[in-house]
This record gives structure tokens, C-alpha cells and sequence, in this order.
């Protein structure tokens, strides 16, 4: 499987009891296919998934693939504390119809590098679908080093690698000693480095409310190779990265964008408290001057091109 172009981890909308508001959710899925994001994935940290029960899960996966009808693919994030819901997890993969699956390693536990391999493998028997790993130490306490992806490096179906670290050094890394793997953006105030080493894809939660603006970008870099315009066009959007991965309110921040945007994204589920309205107010005017600039970015380029 390629991954490229813009990957959707799509936030789960909750109402004011909790519950998920599935039509919510199908609504925000045909916008975002409508918006032009080439994959949408069910299951991901800016999902919630660790608040959520295996059967809304599955349930959201299959709405989720229900609503794409094969016009973009569904990856379906298989991580949890218990290794044997990310077995049952890639099963309902496979049974729904998943294009592929995201697998990360179990947090909490600080499993070796080994025993990281050796989950991985498991869930990748469990599924047979083609997988992109999801390294992310921040949250998970433990990173996909050499040792694990060496001992991994067998399985047809491991192709590509969301890398979330934040490290520049994991970034040469896995372009230098893991070709093999095609490498997705997970930390977006470096999409512009990743996409200037080769990576393809960029894993980003703030298309969930962007999703043109963050197409610009990858198209900018990737599909015209204009990466004048492609420092523009991220240094516009830089001022969102800095509320989103230094803000410390990554999920409550995507979920006000979503909301920003005209669609509903309710509440987040405990322990997870809303931006307070100073927060909100905040990110209204960094999304606005966003879209505004980039906008201007679009058009002057569209001129320049029409001229030529």
C-alpha cells in the first residue's frame, strides 16, 4: 500500500453525556472526503480511543468505512494498554474491511524493544493488512528503535511508519537506514522537514478543521516540488502548530477547530477538559489569520502560474 498525500486522524464527537454522537461523526467523515484529505483514520490518539470501549471502536470503523465507500482508504488504529484488545482490534479490522492498520506499542508497561517486535508481529498475524507503525514515545514511554524494526523487517505488510517522536535525528535515521519504510509525518511543526526528506504522507490532526490548508502544504512540497512556496505557506501555519503540539491542549484544541469550522465536535471525555474561552478565543484568531493568509498564498500563486 502507498501512503501518500493527507491523513485524517478524525476526532470522535461526543455529546454532553458522553455518549458519541455517530451522525455527527459520518457528517464530519463526507466533509473531510469532500475537503480533499486522501485517508481518514479511525482509532487515533486525537480519536480518544483510550476513553473508548472495542465496540464503539469497531462501530466508528465501520461508519467510517460505511461513509468512504472506497473513495479514500480507512486505517484503523489498533493501539491499547492490553495487548489482547490490539489482537481483537486487527481481527475487526480485517472483518470490516480496513485498508490497513496503525499499530503502536502498548503504553504504561515499558516493554523492551524485543518485546515490541514481538507485539507488532502479533497483531500484524491477527490482521494480514498492510501497517503503519506509530512511534510515539511521548505518550507510549518507549520508542521503535533499530533493534525493533530490525526484528520486524521481515513482514511483507509493515510498509510505512508514523513518526511521532518529535527527534530531527529519527527523521535521518529512518531515511538513511529504513528506505523500506515510507515515512509519514506524526509531528506536524515538522511537516516541511519531512516532506523535504521524501516523506509522502503527513498524519495530521489539524486537517480535521483544515483540511484545504494542510493539502496546500503537501501538494506545495510534494506534488509541484515548490518548496519556496511550501516554507510560506508553513510558516503561515505555524502559529497553529505551536498551539497544538506546545499548547498542551492538543485534543481540546483540534476539537474547538472542528467546532470552528461549522461542524460538531462536542465534548472531550474525562480526563480531558475544554479550552477555556481565552484559549478559544485564541485559536479563533490563529485559524483565521491561517486561512486568511494562506489563502492569499493560493491566489498569488495561481496568478504567477497563469502569467507563466
Amino acid at each position: 500500500m502507498q501512503f501518500k498525500g493527507i491523513y485524517t486522524p478524525v476526532i470522535t464527537p461526543f455529546a454532553e453525556d458522553y455518549s458519541i454522537d455517530y451522525q455527527a461523526f459520518t457528517a464530519l467523515i463526507d466533509h473531510l472526503v469532500d475537503a480533499g484529505v486522501h485517508g481518514i483514520i479511525v482509532g487515533g490518539t486525537t480519536g480518544e480511543y483510550y476513553v473508548e470501549t472495542l465496540d464503539e471502536r469497531v462501530r466508528l470503523l465501520q461508519l467510517a468505512i460505511e461513509r468512504c465507500a472506497g473513495r479514500i482508504p480507512v486505517i484503523f488504529g489498533t493501539g491499547s494498554i492490553n495487548p489482547d484488545e490490539s489482537i481483537a482490534l486487527a481481527e475487526a479490522a480485517a472483518k470490516q474491511g480496513a485498508d490497513a492498520i496503525l499499530v503502536a506499542t502498548p503504553p504504561y508497561s515499558l516493554p523492551t524493544e524485543h518485546e515490541v517486535a514481538q507485539h507488532i508481529l502479533a497483531v500484524d498475524r491477527a490482521a494480514d493488512l498492510p501497517i503503519m507503525l506509530y512511534n510515539y514515545p511521548a505518550r507510549m514511554g518507549v520508542t521503535m528503535g533499530e533493534a525493533c524494526l530490525d526484528e520486524i523487517a521481515s513482514s511483507k505488510n509493515i510498509c510505512a511508519i508514523k513518526e511521532s517522536s518529535g527527534d530531527i535525528n529519527r527523521l535521518h535515521l529512518l531515511v538513511n537506514d529504513y528506505p523500506q519504510l515510507q515515512l509519514s509525518c506524526g509531528m506536524d511543526d515538522q511537516a516541511l522537514e519531512y516532506f523535504a526528506w521524501g516523506a509522502q504522507s503527513w498524519v495530521c490532526a489539524g486537517s480535521n478543521f483544515l483540511a484545504k490548508e494542510h493539502v496546500a502544504l503537501y501538494n506545495a512540497c510534494v506534488v509541484e516540488g515548490d518548496f519556496n512556496k511550501g516554507r510560506r505557506i508553513m510558516a503561515a501555519m505555524m502559529p497553529l502548530m505551536s498551539v497544538l503540539e506546545q499548547g498542551g491542549k492538543f485534543i481540546q484544541s483540534v476539537k474547538h477547530g472542528v467546532t470552528l469550522s461549522g461542524h460538531f465536535a462536542g465534548v472531550t471525555r474525562k480526563p480531558l477538559y475544554g479550552l477555556n474561552q481565552d484559549e478559544q478565543d485564541s485559536l479563533a484568531q490563529v485559524v483565521s489569520t491561517l486561512k486568511r493568509t494562506i489563502a492569499d498564498i493560493q491566489a498569488e500563486s495561481a496568478v504567477f502560474a497563469k502569467e507563466a
